[in-house]
Order: C-alpha cells, then sequence, then structure tokens
C-alpha cells in the first residue's frame, strides 16, 4: 500500500526581496531627497551634503534594507536622521529661538504688547477661508505653498517642518533644538500665521 502523500507545505513563502540599486539612486531619487532636504535645511549646498551623506550610508548599510519599504522611503528615512543630526549639532552651537523675525510691514501686522502680543492685528487679520480644502491636491496650490514656505526664517520654518509636515512629537521637536515648549508653540503659530496670511494673498483671493 503505497504511503499517503505528505501534508503540503501551505506555508506563505516570502517574496524575494530586490537588493537596493545605488546605480540609479540619482536618477530616480535624486531630485525629490534634496527637495526634501532643502525644504527642512534652506540651504542648497549642505542639502545636497545631507543627500550625499545619505547615498554613502545607504551603501554602507545597504545589507540593512529588508524591502519591507519602498526604496526611496528607506533612503528617505536615513536622510531624516542626517538632517536630525545636522539640528542637533546646530542647536549645540546656538540658540535655535528665532521669534523676531517680522520686518518692515509684515511687524506692523502683529500686536507687540499686552495680551494680544504676537496675534494679528485686526486691520491686518488674513480673512475667513471657504473652502479650505479645495485645491490642495493642485500642485499649483503646493508651489504657492513651498513658495510661502520659503519666506519664513530658517528656524521657524525647520520647526514648522519637523512639527506639522514631518510629524514630531513636540517633546521630539523640544529635545532636538534644545528649545522649551514655549518657545516651540509661539514659533509654530507665528509661523501658520505667515503661512496662513501669505497663502491668502498668493492662493485663496486668486482663485474666488
Amino acid at each position: 500500500m503505497p504511503a499517503p502523500d505528505p501534508t503540503p507545505d501551505t506555508t506563505p513563502v516570502a517574496p524575494a526581496v530586490s537588493p537596493p540599486d545605488p546605480g540609479r539612486w540619482v536618477d530616480d531619487h535624486g531630485d525629490y531627497l534634496f527637495r526634501f532636504a532643502l525644504a527642512r535645511l534652506r540651504d542648497e549646498s549642505r542639502a545636497e551634503d545631507a543627500v550625499q551623506e545619505t547615498f554613502l550610508a545607504g551603501l554602507k548599510g545597504g545589507r540593512t534594507f529588508a524591502g519591507r519599504s519602498a526604496e526611496r522611503t528607506w533612503l528617505t528615512g536615513i536622510l531624516k536622521n542626517k538632517i536630525y543630526d545636522h539640528f542637533r549639532k546646530a542647536s549645540r552651537e546656538r540658540s535655535f529661538t528665532d521669534l523676531e523675525f517680522y520686518s518692515g510691514e509684515e511687524e506692523d501686522g502683529f500686536n507687540h504688547d499686552g495680551p494680544a502680543a504676537g496675534a494679528w492685528t485686526p486691520d491686518r487679520s488674513p480673512g475667513e477661508w471657504d473652502d479650505p480644502g479645495a485645491g490642495l491636491d493642485q500642485e499649483v496650490f503646493w508651489r504657492a505653498y513651498r513658495g510661502c514656505a520659503d519666506k519664513l526664517p530658517r528656524n521657524i520654518s525647520a520647526v514648522f517642518q519637523l512639527r506639522e509636515v514631518d510629524g514630531l512629537e513636540s517633546r521630539e521637536v523640544c529635545a532636538l533644538l534644545q528649545i522649551s515648549e514655549a518657545n516651540l508653540w509661539v514659533m509654530l503659530h507665528r509661523a501658520r500665521m505667515a503661512l496662513r496670511h501669505c497663502l491668502e494673498v498668493n492662493w485663496f483671493d486668486k482663485t474666488r
């Protein structure tokens, strides 16, 4: 009597993991990584250095790429760590607090004294947006946003990017930049207000 067939092995087979291909990193990911770094560092030379360091780290640690995420996501994670290392070093060398960032006519839009210090003056406050989500999928909106974000001072922009774009917790941003939570919230508040005002002028007024 023939032996019964063995129970078939139903264990799922993990898909083969494609190793990273450094030869295509510059062509496939270079522009994206540079824009990512530039938005946070606001310095082309530093952004280029951070991307180069990312590629070098990727070459050295390529065996750690397990295929659990897309290659670009993996490289972006390395780049984030390089950017955060830069901020740690910068925060040790100088104060990261940058609250006096309005000058000229922009300063006139804010109260400087009293309980309303830092808030918009009534005649300069932004108007209400009828449908703030209406064009968020449009590339032209994001160009307008990037143009407004580029007008923020470097430290204010970095705080906003880390907290609101990268999604770091407040305590992580404070530890990274060595600033107090009070300073963090003032910087975020002013960044949001400045972005709101700029977008109102350069986007919403033009789409109404």
